[in-house]
């Protein structure tokens, strides 16, 4: 039941759209006569469904609705330029656009590389190549020539009956933004097309007027009935002067889903199925515009700048640390060392004071003593002063000497950086030569770190002078390794230009083996399910014949019971019996040649197949016949 629901849904969105305009629809639909049965199905060229409206085979229409129109056939190739409806210029749906061609050709393994980028703004390979892949969906063994695609692609869309103009000078600059809609239009109507072929593929056309199923029927007789009807009335309207038909497409379409059993209430819940999926979708895709992903990753890397950052300022913390531990454990040292010399001055002091207390001075010691006491203080103030001044002195000196000194230390560590560079530090290295070119400033006197100095300009001048030559020698050297590199590299591109035309050469190669392999599996399961089929109808056939065979068996029987009792009818019941048998043994014998004539049609289509069948129900239909003249010969007899 679901299968014949989707049937029916399929057909009924097949229906032949009304175009309110002076052009009508050129699509003829075909009945299941001319449809394939067996073998190959052709792909025929996609028609548009949706935007295409061209005018009328039988020529322009005369103007006026009260005018009957003229019947009189013009002559085929009167189309005209038609405006493309769909909004092209519209940003949000040429991204719809953008999105079903990257989900159509992601599902069906498209072979190149597809990103947003290059779907907003392709360059003409790229369009070629997508248009080559959707068009192969329609013809497998479809080749690209290799030159001049800007006039083969509006060619060959024009050939598919492309209702709208794609110009030729527009495929030289696909991805521009005035051109890029166009062609993504042009892309979304093969797509359709192709979509449109996979979906007619699918139809059960083999043997659909021997089905039983009445939901499995694609185009019956009812069908085709209704079909006739509709177009005899909307025609004989139209030559009149009518231009729209909306009781006879009403009424068409109610008898259409009464035919089919159309279930309204389920197409309406799965259209509110299909909105709410397609809003969560958009929802998504809305989410998805902002990359949150590389927004963390910023994040992260903004971290862990900062943790490094730390990680640096923790480390010269704890290098500050350490040297505000040594600088405290100097002061706590010293501190001990001025407590236990307070300690001893104290002890002096104690004792001179007590020495002072017990000894008696006369009043000309007194001012000795007072008098040598000021002496002492001024003495002490103007030592205490020059010491004052010395410290100073010193300690600006000492602030002097630090800033040469670190002066020296940033030449004789960017002497130390170049030494290290240029490999001469430290001794084992490979251009020290056992030589020691590292200067240590502090360690030695002057005279030393003079003679130190000369040497090691003698040993740099020497260096030079060797670094020179070997310059010498290894320029001309390089010249000639770039003499030869050219060489290799004029080698190297030729080698590359021919590798790359055997990769294409097996890239082609390997297109066509698995468009074949794909066309065989195709095939095969074509072939399964018309031996199915055969099957199947091998088996109706049968079992019809059984039924048939029976029946006659009784009536037989029936016949040989009554025998005696038709012995007494009158000769007009004779001949009355006789022409109603004739009639029906006529009737016996129509269907039985209409039956042979279908059999002969399926026995050339499937001689391989069901030849053993035919010639079985050959028998049984020989034998029925044989059963049939021995009942005729008995009845005339009698």
């Amino acid at each position: 039941m679901e299968r014949g629901r989707m049937s029916r849904a399929g057909r009924q969105s097949e229906l032949p759209m009304r175009v309110q305009d002076s052009n009508r629809m050129s699509n003829v639909y075909t009945t299941p006569q001319s449809k394939p049965s067996f073998g190959k199905l052709s792909i025929p060229k996609p028609q548009s469904v949706t935007s295409e409206r061209r005018t009328s085979f039988f020529g322009a229409r005369t103007s006026g609705a009260s005018m009957p129109r003229n019947s009189t056939m013009s002559g085929f190739g009167g189309t005209e330029k038609i405006k493309d409806a769909r909004p092209l210029h519209d940003k949000s749906y040429v991204q719809q656009c953008i999105r079903q061609l990257h989900e159509f050709l992601t599902e069906q393994g498209y072979p190149g590389t597809l990103s947003a980028k290059t779907l907003q703004s392709p360059s003409t390979k790229e369009f070629v190549k997508m248009f080559e892949f959707i068009y192969r969906q329609l013809d497998p063994t479809f080749e690209m020539p290799n030159s001049k695609v800007e006039e083969e692609v509006p060619a060959m869309l024009k050939s598919l009956r492309y209702p709208f103009v794609l110009s030729k000078c527009s495929m030289y600059s696909v991805g521009a933004p005035h051109t890029w809609p166009q062609a993504l239009g042009a892309l979304m109507w093969l797509i359709d097309n192709v979509k449109i072929n996979w979906s007619l593929s699918k139809q059960e056309l083999l043997f659909s007027d021997f089905c039983e199923d009445g939901d499995n029927i694609e185009e019956g007789a009812e069908y085709n009935k209704l079909f006739l009807d509709y177009t005899a009335e909307t025609y004989s309207k139209f030559m009149q002067g009518d231009d729209t038909f909306e009781d006879e497409d009403e009424t068409f379409l109610t008898k259409l889903k009464k035919l089919y059993n159309v279930d309204e209430a389920l197409l309406a819940s799965m259209e509110e199925k299909h909105r709410i999926l397609t809003d969560e979708v958009e929802r998504l895709e809305k989410e998805n515009q902002t990359d949150r992903l590389m927004t963390k990753r910023m994040e992260k890397v903004k971290l862990q700048a900062d943790l490094k950052k730390l990680q640096s300022y923790r480390s010269s913390l704890e290098s500050f640390k350490a040297n505000l531990e040594n600088k405290a454990s100097e002061l706590n040292d010293e501190l001990e060392t001025s407590v236990s010399h307070l300690e001893s001055l104290k002890h002096e002091r104690d004792e001179l004071q007590h020495l002072l207390q017990n000894q008696k001075f006369t009043p000309a010691d007194v001012e000795r003593i007072n008098r040598e006491k000021r002496e002492l203080q001024q003495t002490i103030s103007s030592l205490s002063k020059s010491l004052e001044d010395a410290e100073q002195h010193k300690w600006n000196e000492e602030i002097t000497l630090a800033k040469v000194k670190e002066k020296a230390e940033l030449k004789v560590a960017e002497y130390h950086k170049l030494a290290r560079k240029l490999k001469l530090i430290p001794l084992s290295a490979e251009n020290a030569c056992g030589h020691d070119f590292e200067i240590r400033p502090f360690e030695c006197g002057s005279n030393s770190m003079v003679q130190h100095k000369t040497q090691i300009q003698m040993l740099l001048r020497k260096l030079i002078s060797d670094v020179e030559e070997e310059n010498s020698r290894l320029a001309n050297m390089n010249l000639s390794l770039e003499e030869s590199c050219e060489q290799l590299n004029s080698n190297i591109l030729d080698k590359s230009n021919d590798l790359k035309q055997l990769r294409e050469q097996i890239r082609k190669l390997d297109e066509r083996l698995d468009c074949d392999m794909q066309e065989l599996a195709r095939e095969e399961q074509e072939w399964a399910a018309e031996m199915e089929s055969v099957e199947n109808h091998r088996k109706l056939l049968e079992k019809k014949v059984n039924y048939g065979y029976d029946d006659a068996v009784q009536q037989l029987k029936a016949a040989q019971q009554q025998y005696h009792l038709v012995l007494q009818e009158t000769n007009e019941e004779r001949r009355t019996v006789a022409n109603n048998l004739a009639s029906v043994f006529t009737t016996a014998a129509n269907h039985l040649s209409i039956t042979e004539k279908c059999l002969e049609d399926l026995h050339s289509r499937v001689q391989r197949v069901c030849s053993k069948a035919v010639e079985e129900d050959a028998a049984a239909i020989q034998k029925m016949r044989e059963t049939v003249k021995t009942l005729k010969s008995k009845a005339n007899s009698s």
